[in-house]
């Protein structure tokens, strides 16, 4: 009997743990130059729910990506109807283990003057496309900002590439999975002296369930 109670403790137990882990959300990123497929980190929740919220009520649907730099990054995040954001900011959730390697998938925020908690814009964000650095780069961007990087980031950063500079100050809660070589070429369209795109560049986001 007693044998018989500890098996079925075992088993609520693993019951449970199977439904308090979730598996990361799943998002697609619809543009004329292909799709864009990202997961959301389940340890940032605040930025994590907030764009399933957008995405959701349509916010991304004919989305414009407004700021594009070769070699740094691309940004959307405005509504079709030339919102830039839907009024309200977030809390910041920095994490160690997530940083501006190429691909990651972070929140765009006003600048320390006016905000000093780092709080992050509720809907802008963007891609990081970056370029690959060396360690002289590195150790300069530690001596400036302080920041450590971590052997691994060091490896990535230096292979993969990203924008280091940003690790720290803005929110990382998720990456891209498939289509770098889309953030590649809509990184390389043809913008103003504002890095605007000449050519709009839209997006519509769905989450795959």
């Amino acid at each position: 009997m007693k044998r018989i109670l500890v098996i079925i403790s075992l088993l609520a137990c693993f019951q449970l743990g199977a439904q308090t882990t979730k598996s990361e959300t799943v998002i697609v990123i619809h543009t004329s130059f292909g799709d864009i497929t990202a997961m959301l980190y389940n340890d940032t929740p605040i930025h994590r729910d907030n764009f399933i919220k957008l995405v959701n009520e349509g916010w991304y649907n004919g989305s414009p990506f407004h700021r594009i730099m070769n070699k740094f990054m691309i940004q959307g995040g405005g509504n079709k109807n030339g919102e830039n954001d839907p009024g309200y900011t977030l809390e910041a959730e920095f994490k160690p283990n997530h940083y501006h390697k190429k691909g990651a998938l972070a929140a765009a925020r006003m600048g320390d003057q006016y905000n000093p908690e780092k709080r992050s814009s509720g809907s802008q964000f963007y891609i990081v496309q970056g370029q690959v650095v060396d360690d002289r780069y590195l150790n300069s961007v530690s001596g400036k900002t302080g920041h450590q990087f971590t052997a691994e980031q060091k490896k990535v950063y230096k292979t993969i590439g990203g924008t280091p500079h940003l690790d720290g100050d803005y929110t990382v809660f998720g990456e891209v999975i498939d289509g770098l070589t889309v953030v590649d070429a809509i990184a390389t369209v043809k913008t103003d002296p504002g890095n605007h795109p000449l050519t709009p560049v839209v997006m519509t986001i769905e989450i795959l369930e």
